[in-house]
């Protein structure tokens, strides 16, 4: 559990941001955020600011990094990069969740790192952390500002056959069923959208093929909506392809593996996010991914191909 509850017992009047750089070895700065976020207590009700004198019965809800043994590929002072594998979330939906990148992110690289943009859970490959608040702050905006080369690989249904251009607006649905909020919708009143598909290898016998996708944007499930919207779902898609009563099933966890293969064609979803170049402080990085994708992609569903 990264979420633990540590109490203490405050004899004397103690600044609440003091008191967590002193006992807890935080920055101040951390020690504010800590704070902000309402994860202090004393007794029994939240720290509402920073200068706030701490006395009798303190409670900090911390987050402590548990690694399962995930190291990045690749290391600077600055920013680290994780090949991650699918199934494993971004950060924590909540205080209950067990294990997400972040545990190996600031198990690794401490209190100060962080993620600086995020891929879905079932989708593998490389995730960028930053080590320093200064170089999270730059990094983020490197993506929103469109400075990172990000090349995904899939495998999707049908015969890909030549390169396609997709450029196609997408809107978050507005929960108009029971289909939430996680699902995106090509939509003419939606954000511009771009993305670049590249056949690179056709399979006859499971009439699947192996693409590259090159997104020109950053939407939410941008590379799944546009290829299921020119009728190429990605292998494995419970979501995108699918009929809206097993999608139900899928989010509510009524959908077994089998049907899940049966009705998508794989257990996971076959995107992997496989290359990401950039420049940064002079210096310009290009780093892949060490999955070979192919294989793992044919393994799955269970095909043999040389």
């Amino acid at each position: 559990m990264p979420f633990v509850h540590k109490r203490f017992d405050v004899k004397t009047e103690t600044p609440a941001f003091l008191f967590l750089m002193r006992e807890v070895g935080m920055s101040q700065k951390m020690a504010q955020r800590m704070i902000a976020k309402g994860r202090l207590l004393c007794n029994g009700e939240f720290v509402p600011k920073d200068h706030f004198k701490l006395l009798g019965k303190v409670e900090l809800i911390d987050f402590v990094a548990e690694s399962r043994g995930l190291n990045p590929i690749f290391v600077t002072n600055d920013f680290a990069l994780f090949d991650k594998p699918s199934g494993v979330l971004i950060h924590p939906q909540n205080r209950h969740t067990p294990y997400s990148l972040i545990d190996e992110i600031k198990h690794h690289f401490g209190y100060d790192a962080n993620i600086t943009h995020r891929i879905d859970q079932e989708t593998s490959g490389l995730v960028l952390s930053a080590n320093n608040k200064a170089s999270e702050r730059t990094l983020k905006m490197m993506f929103e500002n469109r400075k990172m080369k990000k090349r995904y690989m899939a495998l999707v249904h049908g015969h890909v056959s030549r390169e396609t251009y997709i450029e196609a607006p997408l809107l978050r649905a507005q929960d108009e069923s029971a289909l939430v909020r996680m699902v995106v919708k090509v939509d003419d009143s939606g954000k511009a959208s771009q993305t670049n598909i590249i056949p690179l290898e056709y399979f006859p016998d499971l009439d699947m093929t192996l693409v590259e996708a090159h997104p020109r944007t950053g939407r939410q499930h941008q590379i799944r909506v546009h290829l299921f919207h020119v009728k190429h779902p990605i292998v494995g898609d419970p979501i995108y392809g699918q009929k809206e009563e097993d999608i139900v099933k899928f989010l509510d966890r009524a959908l077994s593996q089998e049907q899940r293969v049966e009705l998508s064609g794989a257990s996971r979803l076959l995107l992997h996010a496989s290359q990401l170049g950039f420049e940064y402080e002079g210096n310009q990085y290009d780093i892949h991914s060490q999955v070979n994708f192919r294989d793992l992609a044919l393994s799955i569903v269970g095909a043999t191909i040389k």
